[in-house]
C-alpha cells in the first residue's frame, strides 16, 4: 500500500548529516575535528602522527548533531576514503592554506565528485604566517572548483584548529547544506547501515563500529553482514558510554558478532524467524592471472590489529612489483589478530614472509618460527612496512636469479598415499623431470607445497630423468595431497654468497 504524505511525515524524521572529512596528509583534518569537539580527542597517539583507522564521531552545535567520518589522508588509504564517500551526505575538503592543493587533495576531490557529494572547502591553518587563502582558491579554480567568492557554487571557510577561528562558520555551513539536502530516516524500522571498523578485542571478543543509516539498533537485536552474524550484547556510543539504542546517523561500537565483520559491509537487523545467508570470510588471496609477465612471486602473510589498517596494508603490498625484473608481491593471507600457529603453518607451506602491524607474537610461537626458519617482522608505521616489503622483493629477485628451472610435470592420476608418500602418474610438459632436485607443488598458479621426488619410473623402470612429452610414475613426498591437474615444478638452486 502506498504511503500518503501524512503517513510519511509521521514515519520519516530529520536525521543528522553524515560528514566525511577528506584531504591531503598533514593538512589538519583530525586536529580540526578535535578542535570542534574539545571534550573528545580525535587525534590518536599513533606512530608517525597519522590517523590510520576510519572513525565516526558526533558533535553538537546549536542543539543539532553532526556525524563526522574522519578518513586517513595518505595515498595508501584511497580505498578507505572511497568507502567513506559512499556513506556520507556532505564532504569537507580540507586544504592547508599554507601548502595549497596536493596530490591527495585532488584524489579526494575526485572521490567526492564521483560520489556526487555536496562539499565545503575548509581552508585550514590560516593562523600560520605563510597562509594564503587566495592562492589556494586560485589553485582550486585551476582544477574546476570555483568557490562562492570566485562566483562558483562551492562554499569555503577559513579555519584554524589552533585558534578555533572559522570553526563556528564551518558548522553553520554544514547544517545549512544538510537542511537543503532534506536528510530523513525512519527510526521505527529495523536498523541498517555500514561497518566502519572491526577488530578482535581479547577481552570482549569480536568488536565492530557500526554507522546506523536508517532505523534504530537496540540491545538484543540479531544482526548480520555478508560475513558475520551475532546478537547485540553491548553497545557503546563514540565516547565509549554504554547505550541501549543507536538512532539514524549515530555511530555505535557493538559487541556480539560471532567473528569480526569486514569493514565496508552493510549490516541489517533480522526480524524474528528471519534467516540470513552468511558466506565464509575468505582469506585475502590474490592469484597471478594467466599470461602475466611476472615470473617470480614473493608471498606475504599480513596481520594487523584492526581491519582498517589491514585493508590499507594489503592493498598497497598486493600492488608492489618490480616490473623490469618480473617479480611481484602476493598476499596469501590478510587477517586481524596476533600472529599464531596457523600463520606459521601457512608460511611454511607457501614460503611466505609474515609482516605484523601493531600485533603481538607469543614467545612459544616465536620459538616455533625460529625453529622452522620462518621470517617474521613487526611494524608500527605503515610506510616502514611498505618500504621493507619492497626491499624484500629486490632481495627475492636476487635469490631467484640463482634458481634454475628444470621442468614442469602435470599430474594425470593419483594411485596411493601412505604417510605422505604419494604414488602418482604424470606427463612432463616443460623441460624434464629429474631426481635430486627441489620440487614445488603448484595448484591453480599458486605454490601450495614444497616436497621431493624420491623415485621416478618410466615404463616400470627406475629413471634419473624423464624428458618433455613423456609420461612417468613418481613417488612424491610432501605435506599436501596432490590432485589431477596439479603441476610439479622441478628446479635447482645454485648457492652463492652475497657480497
Amino acid at each position: 500500500m502506498a504511503h500518503t504524505k501524512t503517513q510519511l511525515k509521521t514515519e520519516m524524521q530529520i536525521r543528522p548529516p553524515i560528514v566525511v572529512v577528506m584531504g591531503h596528509v598533514d593538512h589538519g583534518k583530525s586536529s580540526l575535528l578535535e578542535a570542534i569537539r574539545e571534550d573528545f580527542r580525535i587525534t590518536s597517539k599513533e606512530s608517525g602522527g597519522i590517523t590510520q583507522h576510519i572513525g565516526a564521531y558526533q558533535a553538537e552545535y546549536k542543539g543539532k548533531s553532526i556525524t563526522f567520518i574522519d578518513t586517513p589522508g595518505h595515498a595508501l588509504f584511497s580505498k578507505m576514503r572511497s568507502r567513506g564517500t559512499r556513506v556520507a551526505d556532505i564532504a569537507v575538503l580540507v586544504v592547508a592554506a599554507d601548502e595549497g592543493v596536493k596530490p591527495q587533495t585532488l584524489e579526494a576531490l575526485e572521490q567526492i565528485q564521483k560520489a556526487e557529494l555536496p562539499f565545503v572547502v575548509a581552508l585550514n591553518k590560516i593562523d600560520k604566517p605563510e597562509a594564503n587563502m587566495e592562492r589556494v582558491k586560485q589553485e582550486l579554480a585551476q582544477h574546476n572548483v570555483l568557490v562562492e567568492t570566485y562566483g562558483g557554487q562551492v562554499p569555503s571557510v577559513g579555519t584554524s584548529a589552533i585558534s578555533k577561528q572559522g570553526i563556528p562558520d564551518l558548522l553553520e555551513v554544514i547544517l545549512l547544506m544538510a537542511e537543503l539536502e532534506e536528510l530523513n530516516a525512519d527510526p521505527q524500522k529495523e536498523a541498517e547501515g555500514v561497518v566502519i571498523e572491526a577488530y578482535m578485542d581479547k577481552r570482549r571478543g569480536p568488536t565492530a563500529t557500526l554507522l546506523v543509516l536508517n532505523g534504530t539498533l537496540h540491545i538484543g537485536d540479531t544482526i548480520a553482514t555478508a560475513t558475520s552474524t551475532g546478537k547485540v550484547r553491548i553497545m557503546e556510543d563514540f565516547q565509549k558510554k554504554q547505550v541501549k539504542q543507536a538512532v539514524p546517523s549515530m555511530p555505535a561500537v557493538v559487541i556480539g558478532f560471532m567473528q569480526p565483520p569486514q569493514i565496508g559491509e552493510e549490516f541489517r537487523v533480522l526480524k524474528a524467524g528471519e534467516t540470513f545467508e552468511v558466506s565464509s570470510a575468505q582469506l585475502a588471496t590474490q592469484k597471478e592471472e594467466p599470461g602475466t609477465k611476472h615470473k617470480h612471486i614473493l608471498n606475504f602473510i599480513l596481520k594487523a590489529d584492526v581491519a582498517g589498517s589491514l585493508e590499507a596494508i594489503e592493498q598497497v603490498v598486493s600492488s608492489l612489483a618490480i616490473e623490469e625484473n618480473g617479480v611481484k608481491a602476493r598476499v596469501v593471507k590478510a587477517e586481524v589478530g596476533d600472529i599464531g600457529e596457523n600463520d606459521l603453518k601457512l608460511a611454511k607451506i607457501t614460503e611466505a614472509l609474515i609482516f605484523g602491524f601493531h600485533v603481538k607474537i607469543a614467545p612459544q610461537i616465536e620459538q616455533l618460527a625460529q625453529r622452522d626458519n620462518i621470517h617474521i617482522e613487526m611494524f608500527k608505521i605503515i610506510y616502514e612496512l611498505v618500504e621493507r616489503a619492497q626491499q624484500k622483493l629486490k632481495e627475492y629477485f636476487e635469490q631467484q636469479e640463482r634458481r634454475e628451472e628444470v621442468g614442469d610435470l602435470e599430474i594425470l592420476a593419483t594411485f596411493s598415499d601412505h604417510k605422505g608418500k604419494q604414488v602418482i602418474g604424470g606427463k612432463v610438459t616443460i623441460g624434464q623431470a629429474r631426481k635430486n632436485t627441489r620440487v614445488e607443488l603448484v595448484r591453480e598458479g599458486k605454490v601450495i607445497d614444497q616436497g621431493r621426488v624420491t623415485n621416478l619410473q618410466r615404463q616400470k623402470k627406475d629413471a634419473v630423468s624423464i624428458p618433455q612429452g613423456e609420461e612417468c610414475g613418481i613417488q612424491y613426498e610432501g605435506h599436501e595431497a596432490v590432485q589431477a591437474g596439479d603441476i610439479l615444478r622441478f628446479y635447482i638452486e645454485h648457492k652463492s654468497q652475497k657480497p
